[in-house]
């Protein structure tokens, strides 16, 4: 796939996690009552988070389309791996990010109903990526992807778990 292609397959996917993370979150926000009373601290919070979401996801997106010349979606995967920008950090930034925007959605709507939904999307997540995505990508990346994940932790970033930067020295298993 070219760059052009990846792009415009990138966009066109972006409705899905706009729906997980945008969409649904508003429709049960606008439903459900306010559960706790309003508080600058949780609404500035709440922006913060859905601004990051944002943010996180558009950056994720760019570097599938750019650098792993491909899409998110499973039917135009990458043709490289994605190990730059956030992907150094975690191996799964654009769930992340998704969450990080219904987070911070249910600290607008001051909602439980939409924490729930969170809770849901973390279970449905975590059970795709177990089930799905990471075998894929072992059995596309072999030998590559064993490195990746020995070194990215899956969800949180944590000091040392770093993917080295493009040039650097590709770690070992155990690094």
């Amino acid at each position: 796939m070219d760059a052009r292609s990846a792009a415009l397959g990138t966009t066109a996917f972006a409705a899905v996690p706009v729906t997980m993370g945008g969409v649904i979150p508003w429709l049960v926000g606008v439903a459900a009552p306010a559960a706790w009373p309003a508080s600058t601290p949780g609404t500035t919070a709440g922006w913060v988070l859905v601004t990051l979401g944002i943010a996180g996801l558009a950056e994720a997106f760019v570097r599938f389309a750019r650098d792993g010349l491909g899409t998110p979606s499973p039917t135009a995967p990458t043709q490289h791996l994605v190990v730059t920008g956030p992907y150094r950090y975690v191996r799964n930034p654009m769930y992340v990010s998704v969450l990080a925007a219904i987070a911070g959605q249910a600290l607008l709507w001051r909602s439980s109903a939409v924490l729930a939904y969170a809770v849901l999307f973390v279970v449905a997540v975590t059970v795709f990526v177990a089930l799905y995505e990471e075998p894929t990508l072992r059995e596309t990346h072999g030998e590559e992807y064993d490195r990746y994940v020995a070194t990215v932790p899956r969800w949180l970033p944590r000091p040392g778990r770093v993917w080295p930067r493009p040039g650097a020295t590709t770690p070992g298993p155990g690094h």
